[in-house]
């Protein structure tokens, strides 16, 4: 069966992600910063095995890496990530809180896929998904507020748009999701989608893909999204 890994995975569209796979009868390698009190996670059923990373931390990730040795991921799914101080205006943003999102959101899901490309290049899928935000989109989201998380995901879309391009030789496809609206305790209670719903529809469409689509940033329904 196929192996996914999961940044992100204890919470969220991540441990909905680990659900859905392992009901599937995937392996999944799950991730989080804290292996040992996992919550919800530690209950799943199925192929599922724990492993810490925090996505910010070198050392962290290199001590992945070392542990999975040569194992073939079809799947990473780069979901962790934060939102950070929330309706700050241009005046007051914090140059601290700034750089901790865009590090978390834009640079570290690059440093994971970068760090993984052998594993991935090895795997039948070949397929890196990172989870972003049409918040992220200049055409849909130009208006003032929420500076940081914008810009954040806005710059994961180029960085991975980039390596997109630069991993098209060895067949991996690398491609940018809009989740929806999700329920979640970023989203919030009001949103419009499930957990559920979102990653069904993503799953579905990470089924289909090709490398014509890689590179593209789409909707949870795979739909293309405006840049």
């Amino acid at each position: 069966m196929p192996t996914a890994l999961v940044t992100g995975a204890n919470r969220g569209i991540g441990l909905e992600f680990v659900k859905q796979y392992a009901a599937d009868g995937w392996k999944v390698i799950a991730t989080c910063r804290n292996p040992i009190n996992v919550g919800e996670l530690g209950q799943v059923p199925g192929d599922i095995a724990v492993y810490s990373l925090d996505v910010d931390d070198p050392v962290s990730l290199s001590r992945l890496v070392s542990d999975l040795k040569d194992k073939a991921i079809d799947l990473l799914i780069n979901n962790a990530g934060i939102h950070g101080p929330r309706g700050v205006t241009a005046d007051k943003i914090d140059l601290n809180d700034w750089m901790a999102v865009m590090r978390t959101n834009a640079m570290s899901p690059l440093f994971v896929a970068r760090a993984l490309r052998q594993n991935i290049a090895k795997s039948e899928m070949k397929t890196i998904a990172n989870i972003s935000s049409q918040m992220g989109s200049i055409t849909n989201w130009a208006g003032g507020s929420e500076y940081i998380y914008k810009s954040s995901k806005a710059a994961l879309n180029m960085t991975m748009a980039c390596f997109a391009d630069e991993v098209a030789a060895d067949g991996i496809k690398v491609v940018i999701y809009h989740p929806g609206w999700v329920r979640t305790d970023m989203g919030g209670p009001s949103a419009t989608l499930s957990p559920t719903q979102s990653v069904v529809s993503m799953r579905a469409s990470i089924a289909s893909l090709t490398m014509a689509d890689s590179g593209t940033f789409l909707n949870y329904d795979g739909a293309s999204m405006p840049w």
